[in-house]
């Protein structure tokens, strides 16, 4: 006999990733769903180059001798999967929800688990692939940016070059089409280079196509470029991603896009934005909620995903700080939208941690014992009217500690100050520059109209 292997010690070794020797705190998730992990750096290093790299002595930071990491795009159930995956090579499924092993395969992705990420692709396309059917578009936007998941980018190609044109015509007219314009501009193309004979080579390259290509693109897709409702999608898509395809837009159709984006003109022949039939405001339309979803998740695509249930209207409850602090409570994504006297202006906010009575876990002290609520996605914005798609503005909390400023004589109050309602009147001057600083004003607004929205996943 030339070597021994005891079973017991790989047996054994789970056991250290609940004991007290640990060197590091890993903080999953953000806002309310949040989780600490308790884990040892040297074992981390071994198991994943990520970490390796991410636990290195020039990017960590300690306290007290402990390193403190935070991952806030991976949740806590993920991360406990791929924590007992690094401390035992581990994994059972079988009971966990199929967005979730999704879910894993991004963050195996991102930690460089290349053996994870192949085992994963394999049992999503085996054990899950009614999932994938159904949430066939969420699968394919994702994928497609992952550059070691060519099993799924393969199904997935495979599938949308066998999409029926009929159904794909009727799929474009619908008015309750529940993906982001932009990302049907993008299925559509791909579609289009693969029913298109001799391109579907040439999917990735722009580059290698000719004038002839552009021609038949533009005779495969003549049907269906006038169903895109060009003006849902942002000027930043347009340039980025519909120039680059400028030869095969009907001339009427582009010119109408061009001064739609250069002079606000309203479009004859473009179809309008599609309607949310399920948003009850009196203050904006239905159609601009979209944008307003876009801007809540910059990378999820799917507004169908979005339940906007009102709770507040000053005009049946009341316009006061009193009033809005009763209604208004708990911590739960929520917009509150004004529109002022005197004018056509809207402004709006959108906090995911709510406006009050918020959970002490994202309360922030500071001198004079001013009290801030941490979140890292609140925005608020700005609309010249109820339709206003063109010069909408948005500024975003920058000084994530700061998001929520918890006055006793305010409704609501971004940032301190940023934006916020005291009584009958709002202001927005942004002096504390927690915010972005894209909407500031020293006007003081008085309030005509003011609504409030609990914002749910369905």
């Amino acid at each position: 006999m030339t070597s021994f292997f005891n079973p017991k010690f790989s047996k054994d070794f789970p056991l250290i990733l609940n004991n007290d020797n640990y060197d590091t705190i890993i903080q999953v998730g953000e806002n309310e769903d949040i989780k600490e992990f308790r884990a040892h750096s040297v074992i981390l290093r071994a198991r994943s180059p990520y970490f390796e790299g991410a636990l290195s002595s020039s990017w960590v930071k300690k306290e007290n001798d402990m390193i403190i990491f935070n991952k806030p795009n991976i949740t806590p159930n993920v991360f406990e999967m791929i924590l007992r995956y690094i401390y035992t090579g581990e994994l059972n499924l079988e009971e966990q929800l199929s967005e979730d092993i999704f879910r894993l395969l991004i963050a195996s992705d991102e930690l460089l688990f290349e053996e994870l990420i192949s085992f994963l692709q394999e049992y999503i396309l085996e054990q899950r692939q009614n999932w994938v059917d159904k949430e066939f578009f969420l699968v394919f936007y994702t994928v497609r940016k992952l550059a070691n998941c060519e099993l799924l980018q393969n199904y997935c190609f495979k599938t949308i070059s066998n999409f029926d044109r009929d159904i794909y015509h009727d799929l474009l007219k619908r008015e309750e089409l529940l993906i982001k314009e932009i990302v049907a501009w993008n299925y559509l193309i791909i579609w289009g280079i693969e029913q298109t004979s001799g391109l579907g080579s040439l999917n990735c390259d722009r580059n290698k196509r000719n004038n002839e290509d552009y021609e038949a693109l533009k005779e495969t897709l003549h049907e269906f470029i006038p169903l895109i409702r060009f003006t849902n999608i942002t000027f930043d898509d347009f340039n980025n991603k519909v120039r680059p395809y400028k030869n095969i837009i009907p001339n009427q159709i582009y010119e109408e896009i061009e001064e739609f984006y250069n002079k606000g003109t309203t479009p004859k022949i473009i179809l309008p934005p599609r309607k949310i039939e399920k948003f009850d405001s009196k203050i904006i339309k239905s159609r601009l909620i979209r944008r307003i979803i876009e801007w809540i998740n910059i990378e999820d695509f799917w507004i169908s995903r979005y339940n906007f249930i009102p709770i507040y209207r000053g005009s049946i409850d009341g316009i006061s700080n009193k009033s809005f602090i009763n209604k208004c409570k708990g911590q739960v994504g929520s917009l509150v939208l004004i529109k002022v006297n005197y004018s056509n202006k809207i402004f709006g906010g959108y906090s995911s941690i709510g406006f009050n009575s918020i959970e002490n876990s994202l309360l922030r002290i500071y001198e004079d014992n001013h009290r801030f609520y941490h979140s890292s996605n609140n925005f608020i914005f700005s609309l010249e009217n109820d339709e206003d798609t063109q010069n909408m503005k948005i500024s975003r909390v920058i000084n994530y500690d700061k998001a929520i400023y918890d006055h006793p004589h305010n409704g609501f109050n971004f940032g301190y100050n940023a934006f916020f309602m005291t009584e009958n009147h709002c202001i927005i001057n942004n002096y504390s520059c927690n915010y972005e600083n894209n909407i500031r004003t020293d006007t003081i607004y008085s309030i005509e109209e003011i609504e409030t929205f609990i914002i749910t996943e369905l």
